[in-house]
């Protein structure tokens, strides 16, 4: 694995990468790298589009306002990550953002808001979400991007689930205790983890959800966590037991 370079400034850009390309800033990076950061002309930064790895650039100011990227060459080839989709009941604006930013530092592929009985935050601001996405790519490294999909009833998730991929829902009414015993007995393949809103899943929503034999109950040990704490933590265990942390 090529050795990340973390003192770069790292900068997402739509474009395709190739050496000898030369794109043009948004107006909010050129106002982010020039006049927040009080980047010079000629920085170095690192760029990435989430398909053609990471790339070695160079900043040029373009006028008073404006700036440019000169790409020079390849520093990371892309890499694909674990094939983890992460489902959630949609929580308010800041814990939200939290929430989305650790899920793609734990490589997260797909991020899908759910809405279940309990859902208190049922509008979900899809735009700020994928900000949410590539800013926390940006400073973690990271050079996927997630999927950002749209909110969808937890019925209609259950009804057009794949027929390949596990499903791990956190579930505090889990029979067995130990996760880790848990999750070592899924098969290696896709997965997803659920978890639900803070008034937890109503007894339909469980009884439908163990009645999809994909789907295995996990629990996350003796104390009750909060939504946001609980992707962590549940993302931290499938990723050691069938992620990309073995």
């Amino acid at each position: 694995m090529a050795v990340r370079d973390f003192s770069s400034q790292r900068v997402f850009l739509g474009a395709d990468l190739v050496e000898g390309a030369d794109i043009v800033a948004t107006a909010d990076q050129a106002n982010y790298l020039r006049n927040v950061l009080r980047m010079s002309h000629g920085a170095r930064v690192l760029v990435f589009n989430g398909r053609d790895g990471e790339w070695a650039a160079t900043l040029e100011h373009d006028g008073k306002r404006g700036a440019r990227f000169a790409i020079g060459a390849q520093s990371r080839s892309q890499e694909t990550g674990p094939d983890l989709w992460y489902l959630f009941a949609p929580l308010k604006r800041s814990r939200l953002d939290y929430m989305v930013q650790k899920a793609v530092e734990m490589g997260v592929s797909r991020l899908a808001p759910v809405i279940t009985q309990h859902t208190v935050a049922e509008r979900v601001n899809i735009e700020r979400m994928g900000a949410n996405v590539i800013e926390a790519a940006e400073q973690c490294g990271v050079l996927r991007i997630a999927n950002v999909a749209a909110p969808e009833k937890l019925d209609r998730v259950l009804a057009g689930w794949p027929q390949a991929r596990a499903l791990i829902f956190c579930d505090e009414g889990a029979e067995r205790a130990d996760p880790l015993t848990v999750l070592k007995d899924v098969p290696q393949g896709p997965v997803a983890v659920l978890v639900g809103p803070e008034g937890g899943f109503s007894e339909a929503e469980r009884a439908a959800i163990r009645a999809l034999p994909q789907a295995v109950a996990l629990s996350l040990g003796p104390r009750i966590m909060r939504a946001d704490t609980a992707a962590v933590a549940a993302l931290a265990l499938v990723n050691a037991t069938l992620g990309d942390w073995r």
